[in-house]
């Protein structure tokens, strides 16, 4: 067991999230899901929790129940390799969400996911200023982010 682990806190969702998640990235597995007995919070047998891993981290999902909602001030980082990779990630968590900036999108539960090319992070950091604004320019303009078109602007 991790000592951290992100908690998510849905409405009704949990166990529709937990799967979800769990066909949207390789090498994830649902844990362990617990129930509501007696005393509730919701009704006898319904899903309270579900512990899920995704490429090695846990998550918690928990109904919780209409009192809080998502918002990108958090945000799940996705680091891609290839451009394959990041359209994957991108086509599946855009499934019945909204695309935001950059990179960023909020899927069909309200959970806000960054689907980040790995080469962008040492482009923003080169050295050469103009070459890093350039970039950084080119990515503001993208919904999806494109490899081809970051190191167009970072090769001029």
């Amino acid at each position: 067991m991790q000592k951290i682990r992100p908690f998510l806190w849905f409405n009704d969702e949990a166990a529709d999230a937990a799967e979800f998640y769990v066909t949207v990235f390789k090498d994830s597995k649902i844990l362990e899901t617990q129930y509501c007995g007696e005393s509730g919070p919701g009704p006898k047998g319904s899903v309270l929790t579900v512990t899920f891993e995704i490429s090695g981290q846990e998550f918690v999902a928990m109904n919780g129940g209409p009192h809080f909602e998502f918002t990108p001030a958090v945000s799940f980082f996705v680091i891609c390799e290839t451009q394959e990779e990041v359209d994957d990630y991108w086509h599946k968590l855009l499934d019945g969400g909204t695309p935001l900036q950059c990179g960023w999108i909020t899927d069909r539960f309200g959970v806000t996911w960054q689907i980040v090319p790995r080469i962008l992070s040492d482009m923003l950091q080169d050295k050469d200023g103009a070459r890093a604004a350039r970039v950084m320019r080119a990515m503001f303009q993208m919904v999806k982010l494109d490899m081809a078109g970051l190191q167009s602007a970072y090769e001029e």
